[in-house]
């Protein structure tokens, strides 16, 4: 009995001998070869952008992106900035621009229509056409209008499309070339004090509520920066040249959505 003791114990030496042996070759195979220690992962810093707005910087994914721009709230975002843009508008800027005389403020905002090619807007999206036009990019064989208007510098402040989008082409601290030849209250050059915003329409057909609905909104956000402002027709400052907006757009409309005093409409709220 005593033997057999004597054997088993042998073997269970012998078994906890190369078991240590094959724990050493293990062992000595981790170290050759370490795994990636997942205690330790590699961190990408955290892109950081400027709000366009006021220039703050924050976290990428904090931001409200719009445009390939970043704002740092909502409020940034849907007003206009130090440097005379809408944030919240679709930029294109157009080079038939200038500066305004001795850093004037404007105190005027101009209303207009336009439609290319005309009348178009009714059976098909044409607003591509206007933006063209103000960035000097109109193709002038796309239509046989086109040509008679290619070689026009023209440029608004605005457009508000048919379907209610808000594209900028101009600083509002920057003047535009909508007016033409014109004066206001005894007042010419109108393009060097005032605001242009063209709806886009042509004259013969009633403009979109949702048009109303965003130049409503675009007029309080002006008001923020020039609480002054007066509006007037392009009809109205060039009576010998221009009839727009038209007899379609609603002054009356215009006032109550936006709350412009009727001391600032100095021509009424009559149709014309």
């Amino acid at each position: 009995m005593f033997k057999w003791l004597l054997l088993f114990a042998g073997a269970y030496l012998f078994y906890l001998w190369i078991k240590g042996k094959k724990q050493i070759k293990a062992n000595q195979a981790a170290a050759a070869n370490p795994k990636p220690d997942k205690a330790h992962k590699t961190f990408e810093p955290e892109i950081m952008v400027p709000c366009q707005h006021c220039k703050v910087h924050l976290p990428k994914s904090e931001a409200i992106a719009h445009e390939q721009r970043f704002y740092c709230s909502h409020e940034h975002l849907n007003s206009l900035d130090v440097e005379g843009w809408i944030g919240s508008a679709q930029w294109r800027t157009s080079p038939h621009q200038d500066m305004r005389p001795d850093s004037t403020q404007p105190d005027l905002v101009v209303m207009h229509h336009i439609s290319l090619p005309p009348g178009q807007f009714k059976s098909q999206d044409c607003s591509s056409y206007i933006v063209d036009f103000f960035q000097n990019k109109l193709d002038p064989n796309a239509h046989p209008y086109f040509a008679e208007i290619a070689e026009q510098k023209v440029s608004s402040h605005f457009l508000i499309t048919r379907s209610g989008e808000l594209i900028q082409f101009v600083s509002t601290q920057n003047k535009a070339w909508h007016a033409g030849v014109s004066s206001f209250l005894g007042r010419e050059k109108c393009n060097s004090f005032s605001i242009g915003i063209e709806l886009e329409g042509d004259g013969d057909t009633p403009f979109e509520e949702v048009q109303y609905k965003t130049l409503a909104s675009l007029i309080k956000k002006l008001e923020v920066s020039y609480p002054h402002l007066q509006f007037a027709g392009h009809s109205d400052i060039a009576p010998d040249r221009k009839t727009d907006p038209g007899i379609f757009f609603d002054w009356k409309k215009f006032q109550n959505e936006t709350g412009v005093s009727t001391k600032n409409l100095p021509y009424g709220i009559a149709s014309r």
